[in-house]
């Protein structure tokens, strides 16, 4: 990697010059701005109090220095408090043989730490939807990255498979379900659930009008539907252990998790452990006792547990009712400490959406005022919602995007355009059914990870699969192309001519690939996928602007034909390894 013997020729320089001890892992190197001639810059400010100089002045003598004591080094400038480095061809170009010689894009050493990352989490009164899908991959990607970057990494899940939620799946279930299974049905088990959870949102709300209409408060009827005090009753029944609702609420969670196993294996993520809340809540509820114990939480007249939070500006928060039955947050209190015991992490993700900002600052309050130390390593990667053109979409009313129509839709969308374009020639069926898969989850994922995890994002599914621009499938079909090419030419790496005089453009490619480390580390240490994707991305059209200028297959000279040959070799690997921390397949025949 460039970086390396820059930072070890930077130290020394600093020790040299001002006497300054810096490790050369502790200095950071930028990118040099496009309006400024170099590749790295270094930011001399740090260094000023030592040297006595003034920025600019201090920036001179340590790049004359640097100039002097490394031929590598080609010229540098200064723009006040800036050093920017104009390195060697050669160093690029040695880079790149090294690369294509072993194969191997970039190592990193261990950290030493294990870092698990929790995403998914899903209900098990319905199927996984379009948020669900950012969720996942987000995930998926997060974990991959950090792996990539030296973390051991476990990836986990808790499954929401008790409380009021389910119970009134469960309840619409025995009013309305007939002795329906998904077999009977012809449906996967998590759709016929989520039919009868949508089922029960209609009959509340029939109920709750019927109550307003004959003159009692909607308050009142809200809280006193008949529908909704068997639910209730239903999960006091469920915690009480009765085997006759404990059987049923088996029956459907298992129709659920075969139906999300369908869903995770095409969506192509997976976890190292799954968690349960039916057992997590009971340690919970310990965590509970153990914290009235130390005077933590109070109880209320009621029987209510609570823990007070006014001091710390938020409010108070319940953590078991006066029935004695958990709230959702008991549960997350359980299995935190469950994970800790299992794995001792360094740190841990909960990867999450932005409407649980509130209930993550009270879970990481609560277990730091329990006493427990590696609370403060929790950390709530906070996404933006997915939303449609035509606005949010809402469960219990049936509104959502399901995550498997949506993966089908997307599939069946990307066949009738690559047919179109004619990008299937040549290929058997099979080849193109894969193919269709491939661009068609490609566009799914790549649109959806893109975006800052941060940000909110609408899911326009015509762009996403667009051919042209910022999509999943431009920079798969840039990959394919790569992949032609070099099967036309037969390439086999053989070595690089010292003497290659390249155009700027190619040297752009070549800095640009070199990045792909620095990358990595960002977008690992942000968990921000989105800082991959968009350089993969800049790589791919970075290539086609080159492809475009430099016809390689007409190329005359031999040295220069083979290093633009080793150009695309680099460029492919970039684009394939990047992808893959993604989640993302690229077709080598397109």
């Amino acid at each position: 990697m460039p970086d390396s013997f820059l930072s070890e020729l930077i130290a020394q320089a600093l020790s040299g010059l001002f006497s300054i001890s810096v490790a050369p892992k502790d200095i950071l190197l930028q990118k040099t701005r496009k309006e400024f001639k170099g590749q790295k810059t270094l930011v001399v400010f740090p260094y000023t109090k030592a040297s006595g100089q003034s920025p600019e002045k201090t920036a001179t003598m340590l790049g004359d220095y640097l100039k002097k004591a490394d031929a590598r080094i080609l010229d540098f400038n200064v723009v006040k408090g800036f050093l920017n480095l104009e390195l060697q061809d050669a160093v690029y170009l040695h880079h790149m043989a090294e690369i294509l010689n072993t194969q191997q894009l970039a190592t990193f050493p261990s950290v030493g730490e294990t870092v698990l990352v929790e995403y998914s989490s899903p209900n098990t009164n319905k199927p996984l939807h379009l948020g669900h899908l950012r969720n996942n991959l987000l995930g998926w990607s997060v974990a991959a990255l950090l792996q990539e970057a030296g973390f051991d990494v476990k990836k986990v899940s808790v499954i929401n498979d008790r409380g009021i939620h389910i119970c009134k799946s469960m309840v619409a279930y025995m009013r309305k379900g007939n002795e329906a299974t998904p077999a009977a049905m012809q449906m996967k088990g998590d759709h016929l659930v989520g039919h009868f959870y949508v089922a029960f949102d209609a009959m509340y709300k029939a109920e709750v009008t019927a109550l307003v209409s004959s003159g009692k408060e909607k308050e009142w009827a809200e809280a006193n539907a008949p529908v909704m005090l068997e639910a209730k009753e239903l999960l006091r029944r469920w915690e009480a252990g009765e085997e006759e609702v404990v059987s049923l609420w088996r029956t459907m969670n298992r129709w659920v998790y075969d139906g999300f196993a369908q869903t995770y294996k095409r969506m192509g993520v997976d976890f190292d452990k799954l968690y349960y809340e039916s057992q997590t809540y009971l340690l919970g509820k310990k965590v509970v006792q153990d914290g009235l114990a130390q005077q933590v939480f109070y109880k209320e007249s009621d029987g209510s547990v609570w823990m007070d939070l006014s001091a710390e500006g938020m409010d108070k928060k319940i953590v078991q009712r006066s029935d004695g039955t958990s709230v959702y947050i008991t549960q997350d209190l359980g299995t935190a400490l469950e994970r800790q015991h299992d794995y001792h992490f360094a740190r841990m993700i909960y990867v999450v959406g932005n409407e649980q900002d509130y209930h993550f600052k009270v879970l990481f309050k609560m277990l730091c005022k329990l006493g427990y130390a590696w609370a403060e390593k929790l950390f709530h990667l906070s996404y933006g919602m997915v939303e449609l053109p035509e606005g949010k979409m809402k469960s219990r009313e049936g509104t959502v995007v399901d995550a498997d129509d949506l993966m089908e839709e997307m599939v069946n969308t990307s066949k009738e355009i690559t047919t179109q374009l004619g990008k299937t020639e040549g290929l058997s069926e099979s080849e193109c059914r894969a193919l269709y898969e491939t661009i068609g989850l490609g566009a799914i994922k790549y649109y959806l990870l893109k975006v800052d995890p941060r940000k909110k994002m609408l899911f326009d599914p015509k762009e996403s699969i667009d051919f042209q621009g910022n999509t999943g499938p431009f920079v798969q079909y840039t990959h394919a192309r790569i992949c032609s090419l070099l099967r036309k030419a037969e390439f086999s790496f053989s070595g690089i001519s010292g003497d290659i005089k390249m155009s700027e453009r190619e040297k752009n490619l070549l800095v640009l690939l070199a990045e792909y480390s620095e990358v990595i580390h960002d977008a690992a240490h942000h968990y921000n996928p989105g800082h991959l994707a968009n350089y993969v991305y800049e790589v791919a059209k970075e290539y086609n602007h080159f492809y475009h200028d430099f016809p390689v297959m007409r190329e005359s000279d031999a040295s220069l034909k083979m290093f633009r040959l080793c150009l695309s070799a680099y460029t492919g690997m970039v684009i394939k390894k990047g992808f893959s921390l993604l989640g993302i397949a690229v077709p080598e025949r397109m």
